[in-house]
């Protein structure tokens, strides 16, 4: 086996999932985070056709399934908290739910015997020659790695020491979003979740872990804007300014922000690129073909990849240049599929007065049409796009 030693960068999903494979195949892995641990919080994401045979595979989707949520039923509401709408129980979900934070812990600890984890650290440069990658940390530290994997998000360090700005691979979907932990001091039950719409913004409030605690979501439509998606206390202010004068449960949930530990910020926005890897550079997940939170299937994407990428290494004996453009030959049909269903985000944040109504329409008429089935099989028809072979 050449090339066994890889170093992974990020340690959200994609990356803990490609070294559990690669651990498996007698790789040696490092993982570097920047941030001090595990993070937890964020959104509930689901799975769905060959990701849940990957996770199978994987051995530990009964320990998945302790941490199994999946969303109920979800209505829509006015500002006085009236109903306009409502969708079926686990009309959001796929085949298996769970929220972020408990999906990226089951992967740590599933893989943190087998892998050195450096928290509290990052890539700060990369120099390739023909025997490996020197890698020079923040912290310090320099040390030499056979293959260097990007599986650190949409703000990619490793994708933009090795192939550029960030702007040349970054496709603003023209809306922001925000989503953090809070009380369920509405008290939902049975996992139920609302949704309040003005022109430009919407607001979600899901109940989460059984009802003792929930989720809230802060959409608006907006141009690219300029600010460090590293500062928190920016971000924040950003929200805050965009939904000061907004009503509902708003101004309460704002308060909450404030106090909120697990707040995340980001543009919907998508990854496009002509090529994943670059040497003995590649990029894994959201960092090389993020689809966006509106495609549903950015997880599953990171899940198959992973398994694709580990899979083509062992094959070709660790030839990282064999491998890497069959891991790319392979995920690029489902990234295509996958990238399109987020098409159309302007009917989830409408910016005109008519299209605030009409998408209030359709969300009346759609659990009575057979739209609402179309829209359930859309993910999982992208999902189905590939067919992962078998590394066993």
């Amino acid at each position: 086996m050449q090339n066994k030693k890889i170093l992974i960068s990020g340690a959200s999903v994609a990356g803990p999932a490609l070294a559990l494979w690669l651990n498996r195949y007698g790789f040696e892995v490092t993982l570097v985070e920047r941030a001090p641990g595990i993070r937890e919080g964020g959104y509930a994401i689901d799975f769905r056709g060959p990701a849940m045979q990957v996770l199978e595979q994987m051995d530990i989707i009964d320990e998945i399934k302790k941490f199994e949520t999946r969303a109920g039923k979800i209505t829509i509401v006015d500002k006085n908290n009236q109903k306009l709408a409502s969708m079926p129980d686990g009309f959001t979900s796929g085949e298996l739910e769970i929220l972020r934070g408990d999906l990226a812990n089951v992967f740590y600890e599933a893989t943190k015997n087998n892998t050195e984890y450096l928290f509290d650290d990052s890539i700060a440069a990369l120099q390739e020659d023909s025997n490996g990658v020197t890698v020079s940390f923040s912290s310090g530290r320099t040390r030499h790695f056979d293959l260097v994997v990007g599986a650190d998000g949409l703000h990619s360090n490793v994708r933009a020491l090795t192939f550029g700005s960030e702007s040349l691979f970054m496709h603003h979907l023209g809306i922001y979003f925000a989503i953090f932990s809070t009380p369920n001091f509405m008290n939902l039950q049975h996992m139920a979740g609302l949704y309040y719409g003005s022109l430009g913004k919407r607001v979600g409030f899901f109940s989460a872990r059984e009802d003792t605690e929930a989720r809230a979501s802060f959409y608006f439509a907006s141009p690219q804007l300029n600010y460090n998606y590293r500062d928190i206390s920016q971000q924040k202010e950003i929200i805050r300014e965009h939904f000061k004068t907004e009503s509902w449960q708003v101004p309460q949930l704002l308060e909450l922000m404030d106090s909120a530990t697990d707040f995340y910020f980001d543009s919907v926005s998508q990854i496009r690129m002509d090529r994943w890897f670059k040497g003995r550079v590649v990029l894994l997940g959201d960092a090389g073909y993020c689809a966006s939170p509106m495609s549903g299937m950015g997880t599953s994407m990171a899940v198959i990849g992973a398994y694709i990428l580990a899979g083509e290494l062992k094959t070709a004996n660790g030839d990282h240049r064999t491998a890497f453009s069959s891991y790319e030959t392979q995920m690029r049909p489902l990234v295509t599929a996958c990238q399109k269903l987020a098409e159309g985000v302007e009917w989830f944040v409408p910016q005109t007065k008519f299209k605030l109504w009409m998408s209030q329409q359709i969300w009346k008429i759609l659990p009575h049409t057979p739209w609402k089935n179309m829209m359930i099989e859309m993910p999982t028809k992208a999902a189905n796009t590939i067919r992962p072979k078998s590394y066993a």
